[in-house]
């Protein structure tokens, strides 16, 4: 099988909400990130074969196919196509994926990656429950088969959050001690300079603006929950945020005929599903089944990023596996560094890159919940570890 290298990547700064990008485009938004990683990597753009992005709530501006929009928008060539993957939260991730897939196939040689959101101008969900006006509760719940297999049971972030707090034991008190970790991460990181080699700055916007300065307990704790005698609050969630990421994967052609040096190699891709009314729990066995099948174990992985849609997720799969919190979401979370859906896991995947090689590490494992009770992972080995190539288990 054909490798695929991960040759750059590039992301804007998070716009938390209302924030430095609240009226950005989602085109304009997207193409930011597609014409830094042009400029880059010097890569001839008419060599692009395709570009594959995450959006989720493709409606109104960023329906349409928004990569394809976003590629035209930054004046990129015309011949170049795109397409646009909604995989919810895992949506960037998994265009990673299909990126990969074509160039392990042998089908294409250089494909961009990413995703973009847009969360200020369309808010989380919209695509939900945009068919109430046509007489559709929600995507599920009209469907016949759905009701005999699920029941009328609510299908919900907010109900998982709590039931996985529930059965995994997370206190209030845990999550919001999680919660003030992830802040003071991502805050020493931003203050450290950590990300600015990876963004591409907007005007004067250089830097996320998400983190919560100045939390502490005593506030998290004043804060009502989300749901009525739950335990789960908006401290200890995900932030509305606009970010767009962009990565350029190549095959290993491509890398020899356009003098490419890559940074890191995609060692392992998969994705596995569990109960779709449970939702989050996912990262559990894909974890699992990724390691299973890459021949690696969890002390072969220098950094682990898993998607802080809830501290209760990241804290049942940490329990669950046993996977080290030193290790694990180093420089902050989305609880910290915002959730901007379709963009996520593209800007996951660009930081993690980053911070592996800070640290001279050779593996790091993305993984993410996604709606549907599903979750990608992503293994990637750092090309400048200077450690030799291990036998590809793909």
């Amino acid at each position: 099988m054909n490798s695929a290298y991960i040759v750059d990547a590039v992301r804007t700064p998070v716009g938390r909400k209302k924030g430095s990008l609240a009226s950005m485009h989602p085109a304009d938004l997207g193409a930011h990130s597609l014409a830094a990683l042009m400029q880059r990597t010097k890569v001839d753009p008419a060599a692009i074969e395709d570009v594959i992005f995450g959006c989720v709530d493709t409606i109104g501006p960023q329906a349409g196919d928004i990569a394809r929009t976003c590629w035209l928008v930054a004046g990129l060539p015309e011949h170049v196509p795109g397409t646009t993957v909604d995989r919810q939260c895992g949506s960037s991730q998994q265009a990673v994926h299909f990126a990969a897939q074509a160039v392990m196939s042998g089908t294409q040689d250089l494909v961009v990656a990413g995703g973009v959101q847009q969360m200020n101008q369309i808010p989380i969900s919209q695509a939900m429950i945009a068919g109430q006006a046509l007489g559709f509760r929600d995507p599920f719940r009209d469907s016949p088969g759905w009701r005999a297999r699920y029941g009328e049971q609510e299908v919900s972030q907010f109900r998982s959050a709590e039931m996985i707090a529930e059965k995994w034991q997370a206190s209030r008190l845990d999550m919001e001690r999680y919660a003030l970790e992830s802040n003071e991460r991502a805050i020493a990181a931003i203050d450290a300079g950590k990300f600015d080699a990876e963004i591409a700055a907007v005007g004067a916007f250089a830097r996320d603006e998400t983190p919560r300065r100045g939390t502490t307990l005593e506030k998290m704790a004043t804060l009502e929950p989300l749901m009525p005698g739950g335990r789960v609050t908006a401290a200890v969630a995900s932030q509305i945020a606009d970010c767009s990421a962009a990565l350029l994967i190549a095959s290993e052609r491509a890398v020899r005929e356009h003098r490419l040096e890559p940074r890191a190699r995609i060692a392992h891709l998969s994705v596995r599903a569990a109960d779709p009314v449970w939702m989050l729990t996912a990262p559990i066995p894909a974890t699992t089944h990724a390691l299973q099948r890459s021949g690696l174990a969890l002390a072969d992985i220098d950094l682990f990023e898993i998607n802080e849609a809830f501290a209760s997720v990241v804290i049942a799969w940490q329990r669950e596996l046993g996977v080290d919190p030193a290790r694990t979401n180093v420089n902050g979370g989305a609880i910290a560094l915002g959730h901007p859906l379709g963009a996520t896991g593209a800007r996951l995947l660009t930081s993690l890159l980053g911070e592996l090689e800070r640290r001279g590490g050779r593996y790091g494992l993305l993984t993410m919940c996604e709606g549907g009770g599903q979750a990608n992972v992503t293994i990637i080995e750092n090309l400048r570890a200077g450690a030799p190539a291990r036998a590809e288990r793909t």
